[in-house]
């Protein structure tokens, strides 16, 4: 089982965005950055259009910030591109007829259910701006 790099693909792009506005933004740049293919980055930026964290027009390179990085949580871009966003995932397989197997389900759902809401909870007090800051540009000189 693989691990969604969405989340840090979407910060990556936005973190991009935010430290070079007079850019070039189109999806191949920052596909290169990303280092990823330029479809994955423009279906990535679709899904943070759509939830209202990027301004983009179709056939312009010219994408920005829909609101103040400081405004932008982690916890919005984790929402705006997982489809499932929980981390954890319990195997629904287990033996029914085992006396581990019929409870484990239960059981570890309470305990990824309060992990998942630390993690949310910490996730929304850091910020795209929180990001961009410990970003250190003198290193890519």
């Amino acid at each position: 089982m693989k691990n969604s790099t969405k989340l840090s693909d979407a910060m990556h792009i936005l973190t991009y965005i935010a430290i070079n506005p007079n850019h070039d933004l189109s999806s191949t740049q920052i596909a290169q950055s990303v280092n990823s293919n330029p479809v994955v980055i423009r279906r990535i930026m679709s899904q943070l259009k759509k939830a209202n964290l990027l301004l983009s027009e179709n056939g312009k390179a010219t994408p920005s910030l829909a609101h103040d990085s400081h405004n932008i949580s982690m916890l919005d871009v984790y929402h705006a591109v997982e489809n499932e966003p929980t981390f954890l995932k319990i195997d629904d397989q287990t033996n029914p007829n085992c006396p581990i197997g019929s409870q484990i389900k239960t059981v570890l759902d309470t305990d990824y259910t309060s992990i998942q809401k630390k993690a949310e909870q910490e996730m929304a007090t850091i910020t795209l701006a929180d990001v961009v800051n410990r970003i250190h540009l003198d290193k890519l000189s």
